[in-house]
């Protein structure tokens, strides 16, 4: 099949007539121009995420419909122009990054919620839905859907979905994976996949829905999306527990676990991470000490209360500087405020954040601290841990200045690689949430072995014969 004119390496060239390439695309999408783009501004928002690297895409175009979807991709496909969906892009490995030019697809205006059925105990939702958004709208009829990564106000359920994002509910209630019970998938050559559906149990031929989630935008283009809602609880607590150091906050999550508790969340914050809050404009409950705790308790009424009496009891047994503890979805939402602000608060010191969302063995938790703070000595980088704790995933920071990420890069990359590898070490592994992408493409072969590696090139292939989906990434 011949290649659309101008593909060089994957990319649309000027001065091939990329004219020719938006006059047709808005041709094939209804004759409708807002729907295409070549104005640099709207091209330079589109050639990046939350991580540092950028690469202009040589169009974007604003799906609005699965035909749309459709339409781009047999294009795109007959032609072998790259395409790189976008949701929201706020993701943080680069994974939204049009690294080979071609088409940016962005479905953020595909952001309808098309049913929320309590009886079913589902919603059906477009891909360009807000997180949050779909949150406030199952909860506004009493119900739940739990995945609450940091950036919920601006995340897409696309995004999550590609991701297989989790954030600290995931603790009790699983991540996004666990709550997909159906998918509309655009495939490459812009067939139609619909799998699963709205049953909470299926067992119909294989699992195709787990392979698109958390397939980041490599195998397919998700245009609709089926999700479990379960009953809100109807009770809430969360206790703020400053510590004097980080081992004793390490030694609480432990304690907590060992005596029987399994909270919605629990959450650790080091030193470097509360500096940095503490100086960020609306940050006012952030207890003293070089460590903190945020464990949040759901459930029935009696059963929340009770668990908070025991809970604190545990708690004081082990000295901490402080303990606050807040009831009701207004009042502790107070509180998890400053941990969503954890990720904006070290940007905002005006470091690069290098997030590495690493993932060790709880017993590891000390180790990995210790590790980082030995990181910080030998390198001269500031190092900030903050996370999950309860299922050990920990979002090591290395931060940095930005002319450092130029003229030090082999020396960055030494000590990502040793941070990595150890983890690797301790039978962890690279990516808990954000996904591979660019930032950790170079650390994805250490991270699997080569049988695996063969069957994600296998399915690559099968799904995406012409390899226009995403490409440059980590398959």
């Amino acid at each position: 099949m011949k290649s659309w004119p101008g593909i060089r390496s994957g990319t649309i060239h000027d001065a091939m007539n990329p004219e020719t390439l938006e006059a047709t695309l808005i041709e094939l999408l209804g004759g409708d121009a807002k729907k295409v783009s070549r104005a640099r501004d709207v091209m330079e928002q589109h050639s990046i995420d939350k991580w540092y690297a950028h690469h202009l895409p040589d169009i974007v175009v604003f799906a609005e419909s699965t035909a749309d979807v459709q339409a781009v991709m047999k294009f795109a496909n007959e032609h072998e122009i790259p395409v790189t969906t976008r949701g929201g892009g706020v993701g943080y490995v680069g994974g939204a990054v049009p690294w080979k030019g071609g088409i940016v697809l962005s479905v953020r205006r595909m952001d309808e919620i098309l049913e929320i059925n309590p009886t079913d105990g589902v919603a059906v939702v477009q891909p360009g839905v807000i997180l949050g958004d779909l949150q406030k709208a199952v909860r506004d009829q009493g119900w739940f859907y739990p995945p609450d990564p940091s950036s919920l106000k601006e995340c897409t359920v696309g995004g999550t979905v590609a991701t297989n994002a989790g954030g600290p509910r995931c603790l009790k209630y699983g991540v996004t994976r666990h709550y997909v019970l159906g998918l509309e998938v655009v495939l490459a050559d812009g067939r139609v996949l619909r799998t699963g559906g709205r049953c909470h149990k299926n067992k119909t031929g294989f699992d195709l829905i787990g392979m698109f989630v958390g397939s980041e935008g490599l195998l397919g283009v998700v245009t609709e999306i089926t999700v479990r809602i379960i009953p809100h609880p109807p009770a809430r607590a969360t206790f703020s527990v400053g510590f004097r150091e980080f081992r004793e906050a390490a030694t609480a999550v432990q304690r907590i676990f060992a005596e029987g508790y399994l909270p919605s969340a629990l959450e650790i914050a080091d030193k470097f991470t509360l500096e940095a809050a503490r100086n960020y404009p609306g940050n006012d409950f952030i207890p003293d000490g070089d460590a903190h705790l945020l464990v949040d308790l759901d459930g029935q009424e009696s059963s929340v209360k009770s668990e908070v009496e025991s809970l604190r009891g545990l708690l004081e047994s082990l000295q901490p500087l402080s303990i606050d503890v807040a009831f009701g979805q207004d009042q502790c939402e107070q509180l998890w405020e400053i941990r969503r602000s954890f990720s904006y608060s070290l940007r905002d010191t005006g470091l690069k954040k290098l997030n590495e969302d690493i993932v060790v063995p709880r017993s590891r938790l000390m180790d990995l601290v210790h590790f980082g703070q030995q990181l910080q000595e030998e390198t001269g980088y500031a190092v900030a841990s903050f996370g999950h704790a309860g299922d050990g995933n920990i979002h090591v920071n290395i931060m940095v200045e930005e002319r450092v990420l130029v003229e030090e890069k082999d020396k960055v990359d030494a000590a990502l690689d040793r941070l990595f590898h150890q983890v690797l070490d301790w039978k962890g592994v690279i990516t808990g949430e954000h996904g591979i992408g660019l930032a950790k493409k170079r650390w994805f072969s250490a991270a699997t072995s080569d049988v695996s590696r063969e069957v994600h090139s296998g399915l690559k292939a099968m799904l995406d014969p012409k390899g226009i989906l995403n490409p440059g990434k980590f398959v």
